[in-house]
């Protein structure tokens, strides 16, 4: 049987007792103050991080563009053959194409899911490929996005602008090819339209060699903030050539600096605005002399 303990000793037991239990308290509180500390110093440097991201795609510049689009546009001409320009560096501004007079200038700043575009395509597309095929006149493609707001959150506007950016930088004379093919795949409004890989098919369905870089420029997006410059520009500076005339809607079309204000699939008043504006600039005055003064 064990000995009863002293009061000194139950004192000084108790007292050790609760020299542990204020031990094991004080680690448990260090513990909890260590996790709190942990979890504060995390989520500040997650908002670090999210802010940072922020700051850098906000102040990330717009380019550099791609080549043979150097007005932001890919020229079409005589037998779809496209000009040939430099791309324009990050952060430079595009060179607008240089009036003529030989030619009709047409320029179309389009959706590739624009319904309207859509019809403008389909209506008027045998007239631009007779006026490419005879010289007659050049096309000037502006790829641009206004509708991304459409696609169900997939950008398929700046997405699909993009892909044809790609083809103009590495396929330049396909391009009307690819610029047909896409209105025959235009995906409807409310829909997450193609997806890049459709896109890098509809440019093989149309003969063009994806290999070579083109495939990757377009499942990557390369071009993607060049579009989204591109599209602001458009729609807030004058046109070049224009009075004035800015792309608040799509399509707009521009024929030797005028507007083509007319329903975009009525291919009869199309047809007689392009000959009616080509007519108008094609007849200078011819230089006239005084007469002679009567004698008498």
């Amino acid at each position: 049987m064990s000995e009863k303990l002293t009061k000194n000793e139950r004192r000084a037991q108790a007292r050790e007792q609760a020299r542990r239990m204020q031990e094991e308290r004080r680690k448990k509180e260090r513990l909890k103050k260590g996790l709190t500390i942990g979890g504060i110093i995390v989520a500040a440097v997650a908002i670090v991080a999210i802010v940072a991201v922020v700051i850098v795609n906000s102040i990330r510049p717009a380019g550099p563009g791609p080549e043979n689009m150097a007005s932001n546009g890919i020229v079409i001409g005589a037998g779809f053959e496209a000009e040939r320009t430099p791309a324009t560096p990050p952060e430079g501004e595009p060179t607008p194409t240089e009036p003529r007079d030989d030619q009709i200038q047409i320029q179309i700043y389009q959706d590739y899911m624009c319904p309207a575009c859509g019809a403008f395509d389909e209506a008027n597309r045998a007239t631009l490929e007779q006026l490419l095929e005879t010289g007659a006149a050049t096309v000037e493609v502006h790829p641009i996005s206004i509708l991304d707001r459409t696609s169900l959150g997939t950008k398929y506007s700046t997405r699909s602008a993009s892909a044809a950016a790609c083809v103009a930088e590495h396929a330049p004379d396909q391009f009307w090819a690819f610029n047909s093919a896409m209105f025959d795949n235009r995906p409807e409004e409310g829909t997450p339209g193609l997806t890049n890989d459709e896109i890098v098919g509809v440019a093989e369905s149309a003969g063009i060699d994806t290999t070579g870089g083109l495939a990757e420029c377009i499942t990557e997006g390369r071009f993607m903030s060049w579009v989204e410059d591109a599209t602001v520009r458009a729609g807030t500076e004058p046109l070049p050539g224009t009075d004035g005339e800015v792309a608040d809607r799509t399509p707009t079309v521009i024929v030797n600096g005028e507007r083509y204000q007319g329903a975009p699939g009525d291919a009869a008043g199309f047809q007689a605005f392009v000959t009616a504006t080509a007519g108008s600039l094609s007849e200078s005055p011819e230089p006239t002399e005084s007469p002679a003064p009567s004698e008498g």
